[in-house]
């Protein structure tokens, strides 16, 4: 059994719209720990048929630490698919990195739901890909149709921090246009699966969410 006990993000995906939820170090149980969830993406892939879910880990990594960063052996990624709208995950893809390489089980209607979660080590898609490492070109694995990453990536999510404290404190009314890039310089460790929407279930609407689960 694995137990949550990290932040997770919602998001809700309908046809045309990608929303994303992000998040850095914000939740007080994961800022000492390598699992925190920073980011969470999921948008309609260059194949039209398929979906693509990012969730990052790990954010604010300076170049100088990234090299030496890893995934935890004991952390549990797991994105949650909702096909019916009662917010209770139907399917779930599960990664988990042993040895270098990120095994991913599912899509597949999990054995338990909610908090608690079991490895889905039957799941008909059980595939791996080789932790890709820092600075060299990114390994990408596929299999069933599907597509599979994991490593250190640029953070994405543009915030200007500095900005949005003025705001809060009442000195500014509105953010900058482009504004100040936060995490500009710094990385996150990324988990990256391509899926044929097919394997998703439902009727084209679509709840996700990411949670990091520990033993």
């Amino acid at each position: 059994m694995m137990k949550n006990k990290k932040n997770y993000l919602w998001l809700f995906l309908l046809a045309g719209v990608t929303l994303i939820s992000a998040d850095h170090i914000d939740a007080p149980e994961v800022a000492s720990t390598n699992a925190d969830i920073t980011d969470f993406y999921a948008f309609q892939g260059e194949n039209t048929d398929n979906l693509v879910f990012v969730a990052n880990v790990q954010g604010l990594l300076s170049p100088g630490s990234t090299g030496v960063a890893s995934f935890d052996q004991n952390t549990l990624i797991e994105i949650n698919i909702d096909n019916d709208g009662d917010n209770i995950e139907d399917m779930v893809i599960q990664a988990i990195p042993r040895d270098d390489k990120m095994y991913f089980f599912g899509p597949i209607a999990p054995s338990s739901t909610g908090l608690n979660s079991v490895i889905e080590q039957t799941s008909v898609y059980n595939n791996s890909v080789t932790i890709t490492d820092y600075g060299q070109t990114a390994i990408v694995a596929n299999a069933d149709g599907m597509k599979y990453f994991a490593g250190p990536r640029d953070d994405p999510f543009f915030m200007d921090f500095a900005q949005y404290s003025n705001i809060i404190s009442g000195n500014a009314t509105s953010f900058n246009n482009p504004g100040n890039d936060t995490f500009a310089g710094t990385n996150v460790m990324s988990v990256v699966v391509e899926v044929p929407k097919n394997l998703l279930g439902g009727n084209g609407t679509l709840n996700t969410w990411v949670e990091a689960k520990t033993k």
